[in-house]
């Protein structure tokens, strides 16, 4: 298979979240995943984008949330980045149950789902400059007897 990607952007409120997601799971389409795999896809761009929207623009709709997808051999690697505050410290930030919003009853769970579910996640942040978050994931090959 050739290299093949795509981008978007929308707008940072929460009914594009379901968005996001059904995009990336049409991306990855092409790969023909199994249903387990278009999950454990879906779900991590949920937490992915929903930690831009909350955490990132403090849900301020004006700003914008970037998607990037590539597809290359059995590979998917999915890019979800905001321009917003950044995060301070990132190694704290993916420790389990770690939240800067308990007010909003958040689980401090986002990144421990996004690593559950993907191969590969990195973090790349600055303060005021915003974070990118890079998520790969192989798509198991197709079986001849399936």
């Amino acid at each position: 298979m050739t290299k093949n990607s795509m981008e978007l952007s929308f707008d940072s409120i929460s009914q594009n979240e379901s968005l996001a997601r059904s995009v990336a799971a049409a991306f990855s389409a092409q790969l023909n995943p199994t249903i387990g795999e278009l999950t454990d896809i879906r779900t991590a761009i949920s937490e992915a984008v929903t930690n831009a929207i909350i955490h990132g623009y403090g849900n301020d709709p004006a700003k914008k949330v970037y998607m990037r997808c590539t597809a290359e051999d059995r590979l998917l690697t999915f890019e979800i980045e905001d321009k917003g505050k950044g995060i301070e410290n990132v190694a704290l930030a993916m420790q389990p149950f770690y939240t800067t919003e308990p007010n909003l009853e958040r689980s401090g769970m986002g990144f421990s789902v996004m690593e559950a579910f993907m191969d590969d996640v990195r973090v790349e942040s600055e303060l005021g400059n915003g974070t990118r978050v890079t998520m790969k994931k192989s798509i198991s090959a197709v079986r001849e007897d399936e």
